[in-house]
């Protein structure tokens, strides 16, 4: 009766740890990259399906490559700086009113850039990458636009300027910025 509980526990350890550390299961919208102690990041970027990886000498990490959405909004619990969202940003227009801004950024890693993301920026490039710059982006491109323009007459212009400012600077990062779209501006008292 105890060998037979011990073969068990061997057997799910083998299962487990050593036929599972061999493969590297893919799930549609998603890449793998790859850590090898030897190389480090590998360059070759593994598409949906299952994969070979040599066990405890490689790490498989997975990342989403589908369109992602970037909220900004007063339900958004900041405490999760990985979390990818923030609260209202803070801005100052052109007439000198300071304005709290909701709205969605749609963003897409690039594929092929991820391997240099996860080497160069880490696993935590929303907290060091995305959030910083969108919030100074967005005060950038208030500034240039009065209340009124931007709830109203140049709406879809400060929409556009936003995503051209965004993606100048993602773009090099391997970023790609879809969409910039703003629900709503409240001014601050």
């Amino acid at each position: 009766m105890a060998g037979d509980s011990l073969d068990k526990l061997m057997y799910s350890f083998v299962m487990d740890d050593v036929l599972k550390g061999f493969f590297i299961s893919v799930p549609p919208g998603y890449v793998a990259c790859v850590y090898d102690l030897g190389r480090g990041v590998l360059k070759k970027v593994l598409t949906p399906g299952l994969h070979l990886k040599i066990p405890f000498w490689q790490k498989a990490k997975l990342f989403n490559v589908q369109t992602l959405e970037y909220t900004i909004s007063r339900q958004f619990g900041i405490e999760n700086e990985k979390a990818l969202g923030d609260i209202p940003v803070a801005a100052l227009t052109q007439d000198g009113l300071r304005v709290a801004v909701e709205g969605t950024i749609l963003l897409r890693l690039d594929v092929h850039q991820i391997p240099s993301i996860w080497q160069q920026i880490g696993e935590d490039f929303v907290a060091k990458i995305i959030r910083p710059t969108i919030r100074s982006r967005v005060r950038m491109v208030f500034s240039k636009f009065t209340l009124q323009e931007i709830t109203s007459t140049k709406r879809d212009s400060v929409e556009m300027e936003l995503k051209n400012e965004l993606e100048r600077i993602f773009y090099a990062r391997g970023i790609y910025v879809e969409n910039v779209l703003l629900h709503e501006v409240q001014t601050i008292k």
